[in-house]
């Protein structure tokens, strides 16, 4: 059981997994950045799923990092109870070892071996872009906002958008401008710019049923193939187009051992 993560399990191996806590427009709290790794840790060993499909509940996808006094992740840092407050070395290393975790909570999303199909509706604001830039796919309903918040909040982002979001839409100066100006988008913008691939109707229920229908397109093929071609397409992400090229042989080497192309093949030809 989570308390700020809702699971559902869908048919053929789909998981439906929603950030739960709609009452604060699914604002990140410590206990989210604590429970989001784990999860997504034990549904990349858990073999049974196939693809995961992330939304929020309610009426927001997230409003962000929850900035309310007794649930923002880094409170115990300013802690006026803690001995080390006045040392400003230790602070330092403290803010940097919370923010750490921070981003491993998110890039356990991209990490996880099944594709993860971000399902976006009203707002999505700060590190909920940093969320979705963790996920493989990003589709959105035509009501769907879109902010990369921080600057006007007074910080640089720093769980994974300003290293993400660039190699995703391609666009610096788009890119630079959102960063920079906190200014919000709609959804054609973020189709336009290749933030998100597909715009549903208006509300969550719409996104989630497209979002679930691509899912189970790729819950229906070899598991072991699309998991090696999500390892591929990271690792040729960050390394050259030859080193791409040998990552990709090596785990056909092994992976062409099974019996899932032959299937395959067969399926196809019928």
């Amino acid at each position: 059981h989570y308390e700020t993560i809702d699971i559902e399990s869908k048919s053929n191996g789909m998981l439906l997994v929603s950030i739960n806590r709609p009452k604060s427009r699914n604002a990140m709290n410590l206990k989210f950045w604590q429970e989001m790794p784990i999860l997504f840790s034990k549904i990349s060993n858990d073999r049974n799923v196939r693809a995961v499909v992330i939304s929020g509940l309610g009426k927001h996808f997230s409003a962000g990092i929850d900035m309310s006094p007794n649930e923002m992740p880094i409170k115990a840092i300013y802690s006026k109870d803690d001995s080390e407050s006045n040392d400003i070395g230790l602070r330092a290393y403290k803010i940097q070892k919370t923010i750490l975790g921070m981003q491993k909570a998110l890039t356990s999303i991209a990490d996880c071996d099944q594709p993860v199909i971000a399902a976006v509706h009203g707002a999505c604001i700060g590190a909920g872009v940093d969320l979705i830039s963790a996920c493989d796919i990003r589709f959105c309903s035509e009501c769907a906002l879109f902010s990369v918040r921080e600057v006007a909040v007074g910080l640089c982002a720093d769980v994974g958008t300003l290293q993400r979001l660039p190699k995703i839409v391609g666009n610096m100066s788009w890119v630079r401008d959102l960063c920079y100006t906190g200014r919000t988008i709609d959804s054609s913008e973020a189709m336009k710019f290749g933030l998100v691939s597909k715009v549903s109707g208006a509300g969550r229920d719409n996104v989630i049923k497209a979002a679930l229908e691509t899912a189970e397109i790729i819950a229906s093929h070899s598991q072991l193939a699309v998991v090696g071609t999500k390892k591929s397409l990271n690792w040729s992400q960050d390394h050259s187009i030859g080193d791409g090229l040998l990552h990709v042989a090596v785990w056909n080497g092994a992976a062409l051992m099974s019996n899932d192309l032959k299937i395959g093949a067969e399926k196809n030809s019928n």
